[in-house]
């Protein structure tokens, strides 16, 4: 029976999905923030730099005023996971909003603070980010009704982030850096997850047997570095 019971358990498939914002999802999350407030600012500007980076939501609160560089090349310094540090580049306009709210007059002089606080002055929490999160979303459905099917998280950022790039044509391999992934394995499940992409390839399956036919004497234009890319 103890040799029964020492036999590690087999680990099962994980097969959940990876949720994640469209494009237009994400203009109707962000158009919710009333920019006017200080707390809307601070707001905009934390999903905002979560949607630039990709990165985790303990990562971006970790954020100090001195890990961000507001002058070209902007960029922002993360702490990850073991210890780890990575440098991720910024927008230019996600360094104005880092700008503008380390301006803010209650924050100090101080560059040792966290950059994203409560209304107390006390560093924002992962529990904060997410009441925020649903709170917004919740107030989007109305003008993006596929919301209400997606179970949207924090995490759900990082994942849109990470299809944006790989949409966008970005390798693999740099993917993983900008991630702070340990391992490619970890990068090459947003392969999986994207269905524009998987029209993209079956498309490209049988291009010439499924596709309706040309006109006479049309010659048929194939972007071989985009089917390269994409494969």
């Amino acid at each position: 029976m103890q040799r029964v019971l020492g036999l590690p358990f087999k680990r099962g498939a994980r097969n959940a999905p990876i949720e994640y914002l469209e494009s237009a999802e994400t203009e109707a999350v962000l158009a919710q923030i009333d920019r006017s407030t200080e707390t809307g600012q601070r707001d905009y500007a934390l999903f905002a730099l979560m949607l630039n980076t990709g990165a985790r939501v303990q990562e971006v609160l970790d954020i100090k005023l001195s890990d961000v560089r507001t002058e070209p090349p902007y960029q922002v310094r993360l702490h990850g996971k073991g210890g780890k540090v990575r440098i991720c580049p910024i927008w230019a306009s996600t360094a104005t909003l880092m700008q503008a709210l380390a301006q803010h007059p209650a924050r100090g002089e101080t560059t040792d603070g966290p950059l994203f606080t409560n209304r107390r002055g006390g560093k924002l929490t992962r529990f904060g980010v997410r009441y925020l999160l649903n709170k917004y979303v919740a107030a989007s459905t109305a003008t993006a009704n596929t919301l209400k099917e997606k179970r949207i998280h924090p995490h759900s950022l990082r994942h849109t982030t990470a299809i944006y790039l790989l949409k966008a044509g970005v390798d693999f391999a740099t993917i993983s850096q900008w991630l702070g992934h340990s391992t490619l394995n970890t990068t090459m499940k947003y392969a999986r997850a994207d269905l524009d992409l998987k029209r993209h390839a079956l498309a490209q399956v049988f291009p010439e047997a499924l596709a309706p036919p040309a006109a006479s004497g049309a010659r048929t234009q194939v972007d071989l570095i985009g089917w390269l890319r994409r494969l």
